[in-house]
């Protein structure tokens, strides 16, 4: 249902992180269900970071508040079944999917498979941080040492599409999450996007989102970066468009405040580019 009460319908396919079980986030998970709810959504999903393997990809504020892989593990619990009981409060008025969000380091895909197992989200969004093992989006200075480790800005984009397909190819997720999140720190990326290997690495990789019949999301946390643009960039939207990609707004917020933020602008967008507003709800 894309309409209510004349409008575009408010969806949100990637967010509800919160300070309840994400340590750079905000506020508790029931908090940012009853602002979404306040803000009449049709519905939304809630895809909470997965934890990881080991210690080794601890951010510095988890390792600050004194938790490790294994608390991590068990804060994964706890935000699953805290999703389960706010789906069923809000069933009547709010349909809420519950998911998460996937990374794709070192024993990331054994992992994200046996938490598909043990906990049966509704669906997944799958999503790239880091390269060679490095968070990519972190700051500028951690973004320098990819580089340095892939040789090179281009080579940096090739590493990033092709760990990409490889967590698309493994997981075969019902969303990727911000599509070229590799540009976050690179002002000339429209360069890189237009490089002759980097094109052929998009190319395949919307065809393998396509055959899946998978949902881009349009990431607006670019914005509030300062970003001319969200995730994907206009030039892979236009490819998407022709390959019949939907893409649903996400607002990848991160605490209450950043509770649709930025719908009307993405679907504004979204609508001026051709793509339909007849969301695609993920996992039905």
């Amino acid at each position: 249902m894309s309409l209510q009460s004349g409008r575009i319908a408010r969806v949100s396919v990637h967010g509800g992180h919160s300070g309840q079980f994400c340590c750079h986030a905000a506020d508790d998970l029931a908090s940012m269900v009853a602002a979404y709810a306040d803000q009449g959504f049709a519905w939304v999903g809630l895809t909470e970071h997965m934890p990881p393997p080991d210690d080794r990809f601890l951010y510095p504020e988890e390792r600050q508040a004194g938790l490790d892989a294994a608390a991590l593990r068990h804060r994964f619990a706890a935000y699953m079944a805290e999703a389960r009981r706010l789906q069923r409060r809000w069933a009547s008025t709010l349909p809420i999917r519950v998911g998460f969000e996937t990374e794709a380091y070192s024993g990331a895909f054994d992992l994200a498979r046996r938490l598909i197992e043990d906990f049966h989200p509704d669906y997944i969004v799958g999503s790239v941080h880091h390269v060679a093992n490095i968070p990519i989006d972190f700051s500028p200075a951690v973004y320098a040492e990819a580089v340095a480790r892939c040789g090179g800005l281009q080579e940096l984009y090739l590493a990033y599409f092709d760990l990409q397909l490889e967590m698309i190819e493994t997981l075969e997720p019902q969303v990727i999450g911000h599509f070229d999140l590799v540009r976050i720190f690179d002002p000339d990326y429209p360069q890189r996007l237009a490089s002759v290997p980097v094109v052929g690495r998009i190319a395949r990789n919307l065809e393998k989102i396509r055959q899946l019949g998978a949902i881009l999301d349009l990431n607006v946390a670019a914005w509030d970066k300062g970003a001319s643009e969200p995730y994907p960039a206009a030039v892979i939207r236009r490819q998407a468009r022709r390959l019949g990609i939907a893409l649903v707004p996400g607002d990848d917020s991160h605490g209450v405040a950043m509770v649709g933020r930025h719908f009307d602008q993405a679907a504004a967008l979204l609508e001026a580019e051709g793509f339909s507003t007849d969301w695609p709800v993920p996992g039905v």
